[in-house]
């Protein structure tokens, strides 16, 4: 039985009980949604009426627009009802477990279908590699090489010897499969539940007598590292991705790297706190991921509020307390919160409003008094709870955001390619009528040669500009750094001379993470920059190259400027380092040292091996993505101009032959689509 079969068997009794108001809030997606399907429509009428290379850039343009799935990450503390929330967003009570054991590092992906009649779900699974998995069972994961560089033996033997133990159970679950799985992936044209349970839910624990003998369920939890499910959703307008990642205060911080990957390739995350500890200094490794994204990249959901005794009054104070601690600490002050509960609406969904706790119910009582009002009045018990869970507030804020920062970007970037595209057509068809004679003087080989050396120079331009930008940035974080460790050894040195061995010792690493954002920030700015003079450029060499090849006839052609790719937030700067956690580890380093200049080069060390990963991180592989992303842009930007040149070069060849297809009916025939689809384009880039 697939899993949409058993979510409707299950929820079937209780049907009438369900909500209708599950797209509260999307509406914002909905209106992209309708304006996507707009240009879509537009780009397949300019296809029916282009020729073959038109056609080849159309067709891109036509895949990256049916291909946009945005993605929201959400992330937040180990149990704070995270995947309940993702499972509520997705109009599906209990689709993923929301008990997954913290042993395991599994980001799970949801990409949500919309509409009920999708054919068939599928799931993939992938494998931690070798390379992760020495990582965690050898090293102990992130915290244990912290302990290893900081000389905490005692604590690293705990560590070691609890991860042993998960490795044991994962040999005696899987078998002599163990090694063969590292870096697979499974794949499965269904799911259900339990297929689900077996891949990322490790359940129970087992005694020792039980350890030959374990079911199914949880099979693979222990070596999973993603699950991507692929479902259809009945409430959402537009494709979606969901993913739900690792809580981020785990014991060995193996998530860590996991979940910071999964912000990265996410443009919006909400962060989901739990009423009863919102937000404090303990959860620095949170505040970390979010310090580093931008107000209107971060929402967040502070969830459970139905096990508050008092919501009506202690929202407030938890708002004010969460963002005292953003200030204080840095980060994004001005990032939406809002407030709800999963198991309200997880409870709607089910129609099991009848079954809610008592405490639940009587929090929900006084959380409807201080927000119900006259608009409510005509509202069902399912429809009104569902307004109070902070579901459809959250829908809305999430597509707001998706539909101005990702979507109308989109919509305009396509259009105006589109509309270049168009343009070109028309002026190959107007070459086409006007003969050989009528254009321009050039040869087509001197034409198409001199069109090729223009997109070599210009990108190898493109690639030196970067290459000048980066280089600066590499040198600027590699004296950030080293400015970093120069006055934390001073200070560590000082605080010996002053208080001796045993006083304890603490130096915030927020200061080199400031200094290396100021840094990022400045480096993609004069990157962004560059790309945009190098663009333009290139478009005003283009449209010269036309004019003095194939004359007036081309004068139509309307050049966009392409709009340079936005980098991704350097996330890389919240991975921890040994300074983050001030505890008896330094104790037990220090004293097995001896004297102040040995403290100073171990020290040295210390630091330099801590922080490698995710300067390295910053320092190429996030600018190779950055890097990357512009050349692409120019890149696709010469293959469209590509594509024109050669259709003009084709029409100029096609002569007299051609010109009929291009006169009386089914000239103007051609005309009139082109123009209602052009006048479409124009009113996504106005």
């Amino acid at each position: 039985m697939n899993m949409e079969a058993q979510i409707e068997s299950a929820t079937d009794i209780r049907a009438s009980a369900r909500p209708t108001n599950l797209n509260a809030g999307l509406e914002p997606l909905a209106g992209f949604a309708r304006k996507a399907q707009r240009l879509e429509t537009a780009l397949a009428t300019l296809a029916e009426v282009s020729g073959v290379r038109v056609q080849r850039s159309l067709a891109r343009l036509q895949a990256e627009l049916g291909t946009f799935e945005p993605s929201v990450t959400l992330l937040g503390q180990v149990k704070s009802g995270k995947t309940s929330l993702v499972n509520a967003m997705a109009g599906w009570a209990d689709l993923l477990p929301s008990d997954v054991n913290p042993w395991t590092s599994v980001v799970t992906s949801l990409h949500l279908e919309p509409g009920g009649t999708r054919t068939e779900n599928k799931a993939s699974f992938q494998f931690m590699t070798e390379d992760e998995w020495d990582r965690l069972t050898t090293k102990g994961g992130r915290i244990g090489e912290m302990a290893g560089r900081a000389g905490a033996g005692s604590e690293l033997q705990k560590i070691r010897a609890q991860i042993e133990e998960m490795r044991e159970r994962s040999r005696q679950r899987l078998g002599r499969k163990f090694e063969l799985l590292m870096g697979q992936k499974h794949d499965y044209g269904y799911f259900d539940k339990n297929l689900i349970e077996r891949y990322i839910c490790l359940g129970d624990d087992f005694d020792d007598a039980g350890l030959g003998e374990v079911d199914e369920q949880g099979r693979f939890a222990d070596i999973t590292r993603a699950a991507d499910l692929y479902l259809n959703c009945q409430s959402i307008p537009h494709r979606l991705c969901l993913r739900d990642t690792p809580g981020v205060n785990d014991t060995f911080m193996m998530r860590e790297q996991i979940t910071i990957q999964a912000i990265r390739d996410s443009r919006i995350c909400v962060v989901v706190l739990s009423a009863g500890q919102a937000l404090t200094s303990v959860d620095m490794g949170l505040i970390r991921m979010i310090s580093n994204l931008k107000s209107r990249e971060v929402v967040i959901f502070v969830n459970r509020i139905d096990e508050l005794a008092d919501p009506a009054n202690q929202v407030a104070e938890i708002e004010a307390s969460i963002r005292q601690t953003l200030e204080a600490h840095h980060g994004p002050q001005e990032a939406t919160i809002l407030f709800g509960s999963a198991y309200w609406a997880n409870k709607v969904l089910t129609g099991g409003l009848e079954d809610m706790d008592p405490s639940s119910s009587a929090a929900l009582l006084n959380w409807a008094e201080a927000s119900v009002n006259a608009s409510h009045a005509k509202a069902t018990a399912q429809n009104m709870v569902w307004e109070l869970s902070g579901i459809p507030a959250l829908n809305r804020a999430v597509s707001e955001r998706i539909a101005a920062d990702l979507g109308t970007p989109l919509l305009a970037r396509i259009a105006a390619s589109a509309t270049t595209a168009a343009t070109g057509q028309q002026a190959a068809n107007a070459v086409m009528v006007q003969g050989e004679g009528s254009s321009g003087g050039a040869n087509l080989h001197d034409v198409r040669t001199a069109f090729e050396d223009l997109c070599q120079t210009h990108l190898q331009a493109l690639e030196a500009e970067a290459g000048q930008v980066l280089d600066a940035f590499r040198d600027r974080a590699d004296r950030a750094h080293a400015t970093f460790t120069d006055r934390a050894t001073h200070a560590l040195i000082d605080h010996l001379e002053k208080w001796g061995e045993d006083c304890h010792w603490e130096y915030d690493p927020a200061g080199l993470r400031m200094l290396l954002r100021s840094a990022y920030s400045v480096m993609t700015s004069r990157l962004q920059s560059a790309a945009q003079n190098r663009y333009e450029a290139a478009v005003q060499d283009v449209a010269e190259l036309l004019y003095d090849g194939f004359g007036p006839a081309v004068e139509g052609i309307q050049l966009a400027v392409p709009e340079v790719p936005q980098p991704a937030s350097p996330v890389a700067l919240a991975q921890s380092i040994a300074l983050d956690f001030n505890d008896s580890w330094w104790a037990s380093w220090w004293r097995r040292t001896r004297g102040y200049k040995a403290f100073a080069r171990q020290f040295r060390s210390l630091i330099a091996g801590e922080t490698e990963d995710f300067m390295t991180q910053l320092k190429t592989v996030q600018t190779a993505d950055t890097r990357a992303a512009i050349h692409a842009r120019l890149q696709a930007f010469f293959d469209e101009q590509r594509d024109i040149l050669l259709e003009i070069a084709d029409c100029r060849r096609g002569g007299g032959d051609m010109q009929a297809l291009f006169a009386g009916d089914e000239a103007r025939r051609r005309q009139s689509r082109t123009a209602t689809a052009l006048e479409t384009l124009r009113s996504f880039t106005a």
